[in-house]
Parts: C-alpha cells; sequence; structure tokens
C-alpha cells in the first residue's frame, strides 16, 4: 500500500526530512496524519507537499507565518520551505497529504511541462505555499485534486500511477493558471532570516544531544543572542531553548517508536542527564509519559 502513518519527521543535520517518499520510480506517497497523537514538526524537503483537512483545525507554518487551514480545505507547500503542522484548538484533527516530487509530473528539465509550468513554481520566492480555501471556483478544483489523487494513490489499482500524475498535474496547471498579478516578493531581511535559522537548526540538529546554550546557537550563525531570538521568534515562533527542548523530544519519541532500547538510555542520549526532567519535559509536549507512549506506539 501507498498509505503511511507517519512517525516523528527524521531529517538530517540541515533540516532536511530523510524520509523517502515513494521510490525512484514513482516518487509519491500518501499520508494519513492525527495531529493529536503526533504534530509534524519543523522540516523541509525537495518535493512538493499538498494537504486536506478531513477534520478539525490545523496550524500550518511556512517560512514563519501561520495558515490556519479548515476541515475540507487544502494546501500547497512549495520545495524547500521551512515549515510544520499542528493540530489548532481541542477537536481531533486528521489530515491526508502527498509528497511528490517535481519530475513526476514536469519530466526531465528540458520538457515544456518542466519549462513552462514547473520552472516558474519552484523559483517563485513569493509563493512559498497556497492555502485553498475554497472560496474561488479554482481552489475547490485543486483541493478536489488532491483528494483523488490520494485516494487513487492509496488503492493502487491498475494504472494508477497514470491517473495520480493526471490528478497532480491538474493541481499544478490550476496553480499555474491562478498566479498573482503583482508578486510580492518577500523582503531581504526575510530571505536572510531564514538561511540562517536553517544554519542554526542544522546545528541544534548535530548537536541536540550536548549541552546547548543560547551563546552557542547564536554563534553557530555567526550572530548576537539578540539577534538570534529575534530570528527565531520571527520564524517558528519560539526561543532557540524552546526549540532544542521540543527536537530532543521529538528525537526521544522517534526512538521511543521504533527501538526497544531503554527508556533512561534514550533520555540520556536525547540530552536529557535527569530522568525526572525528561518525564517531565516529554509529558508537558506529549501529554503523556516516555511509557505511556511506546505502549500506545
Amino acid at each position: 500500500m501507498a498509505l503511511r502513518v507517519c512517525l516523528p519527521v527524521s531529517t538530517d543535520q540541515h533540516g532536511r526530512e530523510l524520509a523517502e517518499h515513494g521510490t525512484a520510480l514513482f516518487p509519491a506517497a500518501c499520508y494519513h496524519d492525527d495531529l493529536s497523537e503526533m504534530e509534524v514538526s519543523w522540516h523541509w524537503h525537495e518535493e512538493l507537499e499538498i494537504l486536506v483537512i478531513e477534520t478539525g483545525t490545523a496550524r500550518v507554518s511556512v517560512n514563519g507565518i501561520d495558515h490556519i487551514v479548515r476541515r475540507g480545505e487544502g494546501f500547497f507547500v512549495n520545495t524547500s520551505a521551512l515549515h510544520g503542522v499542528w493540530q489548532e484548538g481541542e477537536e481531533l484533527c486528521l489530515l491526508r497529504s502527498i509528497v511528490f516530487h517535481p519530475r513526476l509530473v514536469g519530466g526531465s528539465v528540458d520538457s515544456i511541462l518542466w519549462q513552462k509550468y514547473l520552472e516558474p513554481l519552484l523559483a517563485d520566492t513569493s509563493r512559498p505555499c497556497v492555502h485553498f480555501a475554497e472560496v474561488q471556483e479554482w481552489e475547490k478544483a485543486a483541493v478536489r485534486a488532491i483528494r483523488a489523487a490520494w485516494q487513487i494513490c492509496v488503492s493502487e489499482a491498475d494504472g494508477f500511477e497514470f491517473e495520480v500524475r493526471e490528478q497532480l498535474s491538474r493541481l499544478i496547471f490550476l496553480l499555474a493558471k491562478n498566479r498573482p498579478a503583482a508578486e510580492r516578493k518577500p523582503s531581504e531581511k526575510t530571505l536572510r532570516d531564514g538561511e540562517r535559522i536553517k544554519i542554526m537548526l542544522r546545528y541544534i540538529q548535530e548537536h541536540y544531544s550536548e549541552r546547548l546554550t543560547l551563546s552557542k546557537i547564536a554563534r553557530s550563525a555567526d550572530l548576537s543572542e539578540t539577534e538570534c531570538l529575534r530570528c527565531f521568534r520571527s520564524m517558528i515562533g519560539s526561543t532557540p531553548i524552546q526549540y532544542v527542548r521540543q527536537i530532543r523530544i521529538q528525537k526521544a519519541a522517534e526512538l521511543l517508536a521504533s527501538t526497544d532500547r531503554k527508556i533512561s538510555d534514550i533520555g540520556a542520549e536525547c540530552g536529557f542527564q535527569e530522568m525526572s526532567y525528561f518525564a517531565k519535559t516529554f509529558r508537558e509536549l506529549k501529554g503523556c509519559t516516555p511509557g505511556e507512549f511506546r505502549q500506545y506506539m
């Protein structure tokens, strides 16, 4: 089956997601997420991502800007955009998503499909994402295309590859046809902050098991502590140390779900020297103890 239920997002030292979405022959994969159980933490990837909210409400944050996406609405995330998804409110939030490589639709870079439709979209820094709020007819058509592509991909009936590509091509055409007439290019400051935050996220990914301070994180990007704090708050809405706690718990959750190692060993490997603090922090961020999390997973 093409359907996957996501474990915590695993990233490399650059913050880029490590998961392989689909295969080299068919680079697309479907996911079904329950955001009450596992948020989609900060990451980025070269592939395009599309999603539809089935129940509840989600907060999709892209390059530091939050978007509230409600039941029945869709969303598109462009290549290399830093993003994460969280449940908004108390109502159970379920989403369906597809992550796919642009070549599935555009073919090779010398094709008319790539040059006329894909390349302008991928290169458009003013459009890191699109919220399909179903206000306009083309937005409704985009959501229908996402739903159809997801259902067809999961079914894996004979010839499903052709039909999935057809629906994804329809979506890309809708995005190209409805490109805003007046582009709102991000400021130099926003672009600069985006590069800085990726450097600091990379540093945290490489050193999360060590003792990290605001000073160390700031120096990794040649910034002052004040500028480091501003950059984190602007781009991902938290302080550097809050993010360190989140990434440590994310790594711990990944190990709890995928190994049978001792909980105390996992806590120590993820930067928690005291088991009581590890359990307290895990409960604060996940709503349960590490042991309860492992049992549930």
